[in-house]
């Protein structure tokens, strides 16, 4: 599995502290009936303050003089409320103590997972996860949470169709990030998606809803395998609706995996076009599938009337990828047939030498052909591995100018095809030399012997 952290994630939408007006204030069905004026007092500065600052001081001030009000419910709400515009961590901690008398406050719920989600941004490590989890912890209470005495049946199904959206999105953080549980992540962002889409349709194209929507085309994209077709979808309906400073960034992940998946970009516009229209992907969504190796071994074989004209790599693809009848036909015409190996040495004794050809082969570090010598070479010859084989040149080497350095020595491996398996790729070549471009030195020109001369 791909490792992946929240810092690499790509997010467009800020998350408001300020619970959503759908929420409402669930505290403030308490009775006022305070009987001492100056918990009155206190109780009505608390409430009446504009600022949000003042307000917060007032109400700690308030709960701090009368802990076991009858007003407390009203008055912590209030308070949740202020921290929420300038204190987070404050924010999530009124939330707390509301909950504890108030267990059953669903807005108290909705802060401290928005609170907890919005940090975690910051977070690495332990205290990640231990955030994601608090969050997700919270988040199973508020999908649970019942209707509270007082608030009508269709009030508290708007304040659930806001709130459990947002409860599944943490959850599906906190698979995603801190338990790197990726199925459970989709199965949560999925049902995100799905209740907003079914309460407001609009909602999915902005916000929280939009987020996700990338958020889960790039959790299908870190599977093992990847799912590079629901990749795409979620990816290209982010795009379609994303503010136009991200598209750029969207559009190459989402042609990243069309490509990788399909083989080109053609077609890749027409999904874009559908995805603007559903949140999940149609059942007439058809991505054909890029040519496996074997099509593409096949088809070479099927459009090539010599094969002996291929290159050395390609003829090796044919016989690794194509089918066992085209594989041999070409075998057919290989086989006790003379031919180079240029490559990097893999392994090398006195009789084998082993040779990477291909470039994945020799990324790979791995040998794709096997060359048996014809004799024995001496301990001397026998080439280092890294060393290079390179096909024969086609004009002789020159001598170096005087005084000039001499150019490196080239050297060619050549062999004749004797067997060769399909998987792994392996071509075994017999008869093995080694030949090379230096020049042989000239035979020193003689002097001619001396002579004798008559006297005159």
């Amino acid at each position: 599995m791909k490792k992946f952290f929240l810092a690499s994630v790509v997010a467009f939408v800020g998350l408001s502290l300020v619970a959503p007006s759908a929420l409402l204030a669930q505290g403030s069905t308490d009775t006022i009936s305070i009987k001492d004026p100056a918990e009155y007092n206190a109780y009505n500065n608390a409430i009446t303050q504009t600022d949000a600052k003042a307000k917060a001081s007032a109400s700690e001030s308030f709960l701090t003089q009368y802990p076991q009000s009858i007003v407390k419910k009203t008055v912590l709400d209030g308070l949740m409320d202020a921290y929420s515009t300038f204190d987070q961590t404050k924010a999530a901690d009124a939330a707390t103590r509301l909950l504890q008398v108030d267990p059953n406050n669903l807005k108290a719920m909705y802060v401290y997972v928005a609170v907890k989600k919005q940090s975690a941004g910051a977070l690495k490590g332990d205290a990640l996860n231990q955030t994601l989890d608090d969050a997700a912890a919270m988040a199973q209470k508020g999908l649970a949470a019942t209707k509270p005495a007082g608030v009508a049946d269709a009030d508290f199904t708007k304040q659930k169709s806001t709130s459990d959206p947002f409860f599944h999105s943490a959850l599906a953080m906190d698979a995603r990030f801190s338990k790197k549980d990726l199925k459970g992540a989709i199965s949560e962002y999925r049902t995100e998606l799905q209740l907003d889409d079914a309460a407001d349709p609009a909602s999915t194209k902005s916000g929280p809803a939009l987020n996700d929507t990338l958020a889960l085309g790039q959790t299908y994209s870190q599977l093992d395998p990847p799912d590079m077709i629901n990749a795409v979808w979620f990816l290209a309906r982010a795009e379609n609706f994303a503010p136009d400073s991200y598209k750029p960034v969207i559009d190459k992940q989402a042609k990243y995996w069309y490509k990788r998946y399909h083989g080109s970009p053609d077609g890749f516009d027409a999904v874009m076009a559908k995805a603007a229209l559903t949140v999940f992907p149609p059942g007439d969504l058809v991505i054909k599938p890029a040519d496996t190796p074997a099509d593409i071994a096949n088809k070479v074989v099927a459009d090539t009337p010599d094969l002996t004209t291929l290159a050395l790599g390609d003829k090796e693809f044919i016989l690794a990828n194509a089918s066992k009848e085209n594989a041999e036909k070409l075998w057919a015409l290989l086989k006790d047939k003379l031919t180079e190996v240029p490559g990097v040495v893999i392994a090398a004794t006195t009789t084998q030498i082993q040779v990477a050809v291909t470039d994945d082969a020799k990324t790979d570090k791995k040998a794709d052909f096997t060359v048996n010598m014809k004799t024995p070479l001496d301990e001397k010859d026998v080439p280092a591995v890294g060393s290079t084989f390179v096909p024969s040149p086609t004009t002789p080497a020159k001598a170096p100018a005087k005084g000039a350095a001499p150019a490196p020595e080239a050297k060619t491996l050549t062999g004749t095809y004797d067997s060769y398996t399909q998987s792994p790729a392996q071509i075994i070549v017999r008869d093995g030399e080694i030949t090379s471009d230096k020049p042989k030195k000239a035979a020193p020109a003689k002097k001619p012997a001396a002579g004798h001369h008559k006297a005159s």
